[in-house]
């Protein structure tokens, strides 16, 4: 049985791509380095985290992008003896323009050393690669317009100005007419094109009606490339708007065909919680489809994907159980850093602890020393174990549940000159543009040597705690969890990344002081 989502927590945008009997999904992971996450399966129930591919400068270097920002949309596929993957660094989220430009890197195996970055063109975002069977490659992106109402091609949202599709070549890139072969559907936003073809049509897959509650996965056919193409009968193949169910928010995916001769198709989706807010963020799911008269749909009918689908083969999800990391000499592969490609400069890995160095502040665009793994249920506790000595209130850290700058909650270990070492809870309640900070309870006095800090996430609610040399205690009140969440802020349609909870220190003097942290345990609720 296939139990969605099969890649929870913050994964969205996922790519879909087969290879024999190996099937990969590559997702983007936005500002948090290093962009792109590639997982794998060979029964398409249980997923393997295989590879970060652009994990180098010469490939990416977010530094300066804005929340939200960085890789958009990638896309895997396999051609010529080896894997292809396109990718957007977007560098610009708020007012009318977009800053896209767009990469192609290549690998002969899925973990190798990728290529060096080819760039492609910069016109929109969601890029994607489609090779034909006669050997010709085409280049496909949504165009972004800038120019305001009435100038799109379509009315539903002029900013999302059509597909632009383009002829490729590796020796010569882009060559011949660019062309917008598709304006989308009256529910707009048409974005995240991928092709595919199958008994002479062409089959154009897009995303449409934002990353929130409207959001579908379109298809459109034709006979020619260039087009014309028709919409599908029903307009979309899976689209949860309107419906109450815990899948909501579905949309952008990709198609494969299994050697098992059944179909499925990706897509991301959200898991709402009470209130109607996805900490979790943007996941990635998968469904069943048939054919109907050279058509898609769902097989199970209607358009709302299920949570448990049948599987093609007899095995089980893996149970959830707890993860308890002793840090020594490498870095779980679940943490990830935010956009420098430089992470020797923000920590280390020392034989008995991770070593956090003090950068700039937390929620900076450039240099923020935090390193977090993702929020994958509603319910958790984490700790970890922290020793700290700062000297001045500019110098802290601690344990953070992170969304972005105007969305967090920190337990921190500082300096306060009537106190000396205290623990205080720093928090900004999605406060946008002005990034207000809110201080919800007094300094605890703090002796030096080791702490011990936990939060308990129970859905919409937080509660810190700290133990120094006894039992643990409650460290001030309870928190509104749902802060930290896609929806909280600013809202699901500027929010694309999901909760974190992880490790944070910053030094605003600029001295770097550094902050050990010996352990970090994520238990799901109800598991030891």
């Amino acid at each position: 049985m296939i139990r969605n989502p099969i890649l929870p927590g913050f994964n969205p945008d996922p790519s879909f791509c087969r290879v024999g009997e190996d099937y990969y999904i590559a997702t983007s992971t936005f500002e948090w380095y290093p962009g792109v996450q590639i997982h794998h399966s060979r029964d398409l129930v249980n997923w393997t985290l295989v590879s970060r591919p652009l994990a180098r400068p010469g490939l990416l270097d977010m530094r300066g992008n804005p929340d939200s920002c960085g890789i958009w949309a990638p896309c895997l596929s396999h051609a010529d003896g080896k894997f292809w993957l396109v990718y957007t660094d977007v560098k610009r989220l708020d007012g009318a323009f977009k800053d896209a430009p767009n990469y192609i890197t290549s690998c002969e195996t899925i973990d190798g050393d990728w290529s060096d970055p080819w760039y492609v063109n910069s016109s929109g975002f969601d890029p994607s690669l489609f090779h034909d069977d006669d050997g010709t490659k085409y280049f496909m992106n949504m165009q972004w317009n800038h120019r305001g109402a009435g100038t799109g091609c379509n009315p539903a949202n002029d900013f999302f100005d059509g597909i632009l599709l383009q002829a490729l070549s590796p020796d010569r890139g882009l060559y011949g007419p660019v062309r917008n072969i598709y304006a989308g559907t009256s529910r707009g936003l048409t974005e995240a094109p991928h092709m595919f073809k199958r008994n002479g049509y062409y089959y154009l897959t897009t995303a449409e009606g934002g990353t929130g509650y409207d959001h579908a996965v379109t298809l459109a056919r034709s006979r020619d490339i260039w087009g014309p193409y028709e919409n599908h009968p029903d307009l979309h193949v899976i689209c949860a708007a309107g419906s109450d169910g815990p899948i909501q928010r579905t949309g952008h995916g990709q198609y494969v065909e299994t050697q098992w001769g059944k179909h499925y198709h990706t897509f991301l989706m959200g898991r709402p919680q009470d209130g109607r807010f996805c900490p979790m963020g943007r996941e990635t799911g998968i469904e069943e489809v048939v054919w109907r008269d050279d058509w898609l749909y769902l097989a199970a009918g209607g358009m709302v994907p299920r949570v448990e689908v049948p599987s093609p083969v007899d095995v089980d999800p893996a149970p959830v159980t707890a993860t308890r990391r002793q840090f020594s000499d490498a870095l779980p592969p679940e943490f990830q850093w935010l956009r420098t490609p430089e992470p020797d400069r923000i920590f280390r890995m020392d034989a008995d602890a991770l070593v956090l160095t003090g950068r700039q502040s937390i929620g900076n665009w450039f240099e923020q020393s935090l390193v977090a793994r993702r929020q994958e249920h509603a319910a958790y506790v984490a700790e970890t174990t922290l020793d700290f000595v700062p000297e001045t209130y500019q110098q802290a850290a601690g344990l953070t549940t992170y969304y972005n700058r105007t969305k967090f909650h920190a337990a921190l270990v500082t300096h306060l000159p009537e106190h000396g070492r205290v623990l205080q809870i720093m928090s900004c309640l999605g406060d946008w543009p002005g990034e207000g900070l809110n201080f919800p309870t007094d300094p605890v006095p703090l002796a030096n040597g080791p702490v011990d800090l936990r939060v308990t996430v129970d859905v919409a609610t937080q509660q810190f705690w700290f133990r120094h040399g006894g039992d643990w205690q409650k460290l001030g009140p309870q928190l509104d969890a749902s802060h930290i969440s896609d929806e909280g802020g600013r809202g699901e349609h500027s929010s694309f990344t999901g909760a974190f909870v992880g490790m944070v220190a910053y030094d605003l003097t600029g001295q770097g002081a550094e902050a050990r942290f010996a352990r970090f345990d994520y238990l799901p609720h109800g598991e030891d």
